[in-house]
């Protein structure tokens, strides 16, 4: 019960007045919260004389000097033998006023709100009803790409007219234009940005692979799948005589995480959709804190649906990719049973857990697993750029301390130094990839190879 930003602790109803200001600010912040009477701000109880008297008494302090009105649940609650008053509270209906001010909750303080303050949580009330994609495009210079309407209305199985009779019927037309939900479908020029990452470790910032798609918004749906795919592990199964691949994250559960993510993610925020792929874990992001009144466990245990841009998921429904009825985070559980759900800061975050996981007194073998997985990830990285999996492996092993060419062939599992291990470290060499130890001394028996400030970059861009 220590404070937060939605919960405040008071000694006495001396500190009714404070606590009413602290319900207007929670509610204008997080929609939600807790106040208690009777417990200490580090969450210890002290107790406090309490008797339907003076739960009126609070009950009627709220209704006169909270606007608009709100109905909490007011109550007696015993803690450690002494009594206290919890009031719980909601309201989506902002901005609340306490004693005619508004305030914010910053951390465990209220914060009284300015005028400008105060302006911008109006509109930002008032641009959440319609929602964003209804809105008029604000950019002059767009221009619609007529072959992504005709994709469109190809996959959609609608008979093509011409191009304003179909984005007429497609609800993306106004009298000022444009919809934001067509600059999203259908620009000439593509704008919104997918970005997606492979991290070394559970804990690590250290980035194996990075990559930022820009497309229209379907096709970023796929880029995300094909992304997740290319850098989970697959596995098989037979089905008679025909092999079926069977990722460790079932494809329907992450597919459907990314198209919420796309669906429901807040368009406001210059943020973008992100992939991140860890070890033990994948986790799809979007922008966007869950709509007034709603909570991870509403959402797990009613199973409703709040469509934050109905024109985006009646768009994506004609494709196929959503349903009308907003089952998504059902259908994710229903597919990865362990999949959580979190929201931190303004972020959204749906988590799938990989099978790389360790158990109880394996903590090496699971090192071992993610040391291997890193380097049979950078391994091939490298070879693309250098031109084959054998000077990719060089360069892997340079990456750890210069090495002579006995010591190459063993690290590479090879009994002898082999003819390819002598051309591909000419070729290297050639390519100022790799360097002698002893440049005047080619032939020396000390000689050993190490990487070149250009590899050292190369294995730096990959796997810092």
């Amino acid at each position: 019960m220590h404070e937060s930003e939605t919960n405040e602790s008071k000694k006495s109803l001396a500190e009714l007045s404070e606590g009413l200001v602290s319900i207007a600010a929670i509610l204008n912040k997080h929609g939600r919260g807790e106040l208690w009477f009777g417990v200490r701000n580090d969450g210890c109880p002290v107790g406090m004389e309490v008797t339907e008297t003076t739960l009126r008494k609070v009950s009627q302090a709220i209704a006169a000097h909270i606007e608009p009105k709100i109905y909490p649940e007011i109550e007696r609650v015993d803690i450690e033998g002494k009594h206290c008053i919890r009031i719980a509270f909601s309201g989506s209906e902002v901005p609340y006023y306490a004693h005619g001010r508004a305030y914010m909750r910053v951390a465990d303080e209220d914060r009284q709100l300015s005028a400008k303050e105060l302006e911008g949580l109006i509109l930002r009330k008032n641009r959440t009803r319609e929602g964003w994609d209804s809105e008029a495009i604000a950019d002059p210079g767009f221009q619609l790409g007529i072959q992504r309407l005709r994709d469109f209305v190809k996959r959609a199985g609608l008979p093509w007219s011409d191009a304003p009779s179909v984005l007429e019927n497609l609800g993306l037309r106004t009298a000022h234009g444009y919809r934001n939900a067509t600059a999203l479908f259908f620009p000439k020029t593509p704008t919104l940005k997918l970005r997606c990452a492979v991290f070394a470790s559970p804990t690590s910032p250290t980035l194996i692979d990075q990559h930022d798609f820009v497309a229209d918004l379907p096709a970023l749906i796929d880029e995300a799948e094909k992304y997740i795919l290319r850098n989970i592990h697959i596995g098989m199964r037979l089905e008679g005589m025909r092999r079926v691949d069977v990722p460790e994250i079932p494809q329907p559960a992450f597919r459907e995480a990314i198209v919420n993510a796309f669906c429901h993610r807040d368009y406001r925020d210059p943020d973008e959709v992100r992939i991140a792929i860890y070890p033990d874990r994948v986790e799809i992001r979007n922008p966007g804190s869950l709509p007034d009144g709603y909570t991870i466990d509403t959402l797990r245990s009613h199973r409703v649906s709040n469509r934050r841009n109905p024109i985006i998921a009646s768009l994506l429904q004609r494709i196929h990719l959503v349903e009308a009825w907003g089952r998504g985070l059902s259908l994710i559980l229903n597919y990865a049973p362990n999949a959580t759900f979190q929201q931190v800061a303004h972020l959204f975050i749906t988590t799938f857990p990989r099978n790389l996981k360790p158990t109880q007194g394996a903590e090496s073998q699971l090192e071992s697993q993610l040391e291997s997985q890193l380097e049979s990830q950078l391994e091939s990285q490298l070879e693309s750029r250098v031109g084959s999996a054998l000077k990719a492996r060089i360069l892997a092993a340079l990456a750890h301390q210069p090495l002579g060419k006995r010591e190459l062939s063993e690290q590479l599992g090879q009994r002898v130094v082999s003819g390819p291990l002598h051309q591909a470290l000419r070729d290297l060499i050639a390519d100022e990839w790799v360097a002698y130890t002893l440049p005047g001394k080619p032939n020396s028996r000390l000689q050993k190879y190490q990487l070149t400030d250009k590899a050292r970059i190369l294995l730096g861009d990959k796997a810092l």
